[in-house]
């Protein structure tokens, strides 16, 4: 759940390959020699893209996003971590244009978008979705951002309130530095996620004559919109992949390491893991035909490798699931003791599948809690050992960890 008053705000093993230009020889020396992008890893599914070598980028790497406000400022902290030390490598600030929806009040029309799962909920102001486990949000809130974290997708609403339009901003801008990707009156976007390469701003929205339908708007150009495929409405968030890319409308979506297959959820459509779509567009009860049901699981972590999957139970204790057969593997992982009064829920897997990071609050209040420390705990899949805190001073109640690379 997500906290009240905010102080809101792939794993790319990033190699340096060295390449002759023509003419050099074997003897070539360092100094000539010139970094290349590498592309993304493989559990990515994205294995098209190349992406820059940088802090965001390198394996070993925690991503977290925290949402900050102040009296003429709303911003979203991106930072990328050490895990071992838990020490800063690196932040990138995104200014949060002042028509962007990152909160619902009254007087204006409520807004579906993850921004403001990240930085407008509290107990008077609930999630724009049904369900604000951490388990859903992480998905959502990384969603907004491109593969290397250089693009925040928003949602901007226009002075009636009513009219929103699918835009995104330049991490390190200002507050006037945003892009919004139509003024046609009467525009009703939502959603607004990036796609990998951040490229393209991808949404719900709903046409003139009331149909629902996925579209797409390029970063370049004039921003024509582009027709993805069948929507659900705006209830359900938007997660994009692949190269080219391809968007689901449905909960909790996590990519297999080798891209064949994801986990998702979605109201009336059984199971939670099925095979990669090939087109956008949301679950289906097709799709549940061939999809399979994960024993006893309330939360979907992620993966642990090709074939497993990492789920929080009913027992509120934390499980890998065999993705093919839906059977538990291996021992129950307790967070909490029993009589603690607190409960936990799972952010994001590690990529060799042997960690994940858990935060522990009061149950069925993260958003009510005074803005604080958060209680992270790094915590061994299998259950091996005791759990780690997370050391990082910085890192509130209100942060999302996105990703561990």
């Amino acid at each position: 759940m997500l906290p009240a008053l905010r102080v809101k705000v792939a794993v790319l093993v990033a190699v340096l390959a060295v390449l002759c230009v023509p003419g050099c020889s074997s003897s070539q020396s360092a100094e000539e020699e010139t970094p290349q992008p590498r592309p993304s890893a493989p559990y990515w599914g994205n294995r098209g893209y190349t992406l820059p070598d940088n802090a965001f980028t390198r394996e070993g790497t925690v991503v977290t996003a925290t949402c900050s406000m102040g009296a003429r400022y709303a911003g979203v902290n991106v930072q990328a971590w050490d895990p071992e030390r838990w020490e800063l490598r690196e932040t990138r600030n995104f200014f949060i244009p002042v028509d962007a929806a990152f909160s619902n009040y009254p007087d204006v029309k409520d807004v579906h978008s993850p921004l403001v799962d990240l930085c407008g909920v509290s107990s008077d102001s609930p999630s724009p979705y049904a369900v604000d486990d951490l388990e859903y949000v992480t998905p959502r809130v990384r969603a907004l951002f491109d593969l290397a974290y250089t693009r925040m997708a928003v949602v901007l609403r226009d002075p009636d309130g009513r009219t929103t339009h699918a835009g995104y901003v330049e991490s390190g801008g200002n507050a006037d530095d945003f892009v919004s990707l139509s003024d046609a009156q009467g525009d009703d976007e939502q959603n607004a996620v990036m796609a990998p390469d951040g490229r393209s701003v991808w949404f719900t929205y709903i046409t003139g004559d009331g149909e629902r339908r996925i579209g797409s708007r390029s970063t370049e150009g004039d921003h024509r919109l582009s027709d993805e495929g069948p929507a659900i409405g705006h209830d359900l968030p938007l997660t994009v992949t692949g190269k080219p890319p391809r968007a689901v409308q449905a909960n909790m979506v996590h990519l297999a390491p080798d891209g064949r297959r994801l986990t998702a959820t979605a109201p009336k459509i059984y199971g939670h893991v099925f095979p990669t779509r090939d087109s956008s567009g949301p679950l289906t009860a097709a799709s549940g035909r061939s999809a399979t049901l994960l024993s006893g699981c309330v939360g979907i972590v992620g993966w642990v490798g090709d074939e497993r999957v990492l789920c929080r139970t009913r027992s509120a204790n934390f499980r890998t699931v065999d993705a093919r057969s839906g059977r538990p593997e291996g021992n129950a992982v307790a967070v909490v003791r029993e009589d603690d009064g607190r409960v936990a829920e799972g952010m994001v897997v590690s990529a060799d599948g042997e960690k994940f990071i858990a935060s522990v609050h009061s149950p069925n209040d993260r958003s009510g809690q005074p803005v604080g420390l958060g209680d992270f705990r790094v915590v061994s899949t299998s259950g091996e050992g005791a759990a780690v805190p997370v050391s990082a001073d910085s890192l509130t109640n209100d942060t999302v960890f996105l990703e561990w690379r």
